[in-house]
């Protein structure tokens, strides 16, 4: 339990790189995680020589830890193989639609999870490079993936540089509820936020973005509604043109 407690993300890396038998080892050992019917719903395309993250590196808006790291992992929901087995086994896959793309999304975070908790088991560090569904179909080209395949998390890994900053959570509280889910009083949701919003670093965010408050910081700078409704929109073409919707 330690190590979920005091688990840090990496975003600085040493040179040295990771061996491919160990990302193998971690990949392979992640396959064990729990699937929709096991059905396996997912592949990764691993980055690891510098012109592959260099081409990247702009579509996660030229985030350090992608050229910085070892190897860049991208975890995709693929429908592909699947529904290719089923056509070549005489029946129909049934998958073009937006629930498969559900249980595929769910089967590669999944994944991806296990992928991180071994990885930093094994002495990696990792980050997850919350990019991935801002550009989707760049990254699905730069990485040729056919239809019925969407990027839908990236982790970098690799030999951590430094210990990784603390981040704050919010309490059991917050998240965990008993039986139903209760109704909440606006002072209930401020006392629920109370802590992260006295986090020192988080005051600084305050202050050097010029707002009132911590939520504002995240609903006007960080993601803005604008923001969300472009790249909600570009998302849903790519799921049009890969045959999900």
């Amino acid at each position: 339990m330690e190590y979920f407690s005091n688990r840090r993300t990496i975003r600085n890396y040493k040179p040295e790189k990771v061996s491919d038998s160990l990302i193998d080892s971690i990949i392979e050992s992640a396959a064990k995680a729990p699937t929709c019917g096991n059905m396996q719903l997912y592949s990764v395309v691993v980055t690891k020589d510098d012109a592959g993250k260099k081409a990247l590196a702009p579509l996660h808006f030229n985030q350090p830890m992608i050229e910085g790291c070892s190897h860049v992992l991208t975890i995709c929901a693929d429908y592909n193989r699947f529904a290719r087995w089923c056509e070549v086994s005489h029946t129909d896959p049934g998958c073009d639609n937006i629930l498969s793309f559900i249980n595929a999304m769910t089967d590669a975070v999944i994944f991806a999870q296990q992928i991180v908790t071994i990885a930093e088991m094994n002495g990696l560090g990792t980050c997850y490079l919350g990019t991935v569904s801002y550009n989707a179909a760049q990254i699905a080209e730069a990485l040729r993936l056919p239809e019925m395949v969407i990027p839908v998390a990236c982790v970098t890994v690799g030999y951590p540089d430094d210990k990784g900053e603390e981040t704050e959570r919010l309490g059991l509280d917050a998240i965990r509820f008993d039986g139903t889910y209760p109704e909440l009083t606006d002072d209930d949701i401020r006392d629920l936020y109370r802590e992260k919003e006295a986090y020192e670093p988080n005051k600084k965010y305050v202050e050097e973005n010029g707002k009132d408050n911590l939520a504002q910081v995240f609903a006007e700078v960080r993601y803005p509604r604008a923001m969300n409704e472009e790249f909600s929109a570009s998302f849903i073409e790519f799921l049009k043109k890969q045959r999900f919707l």
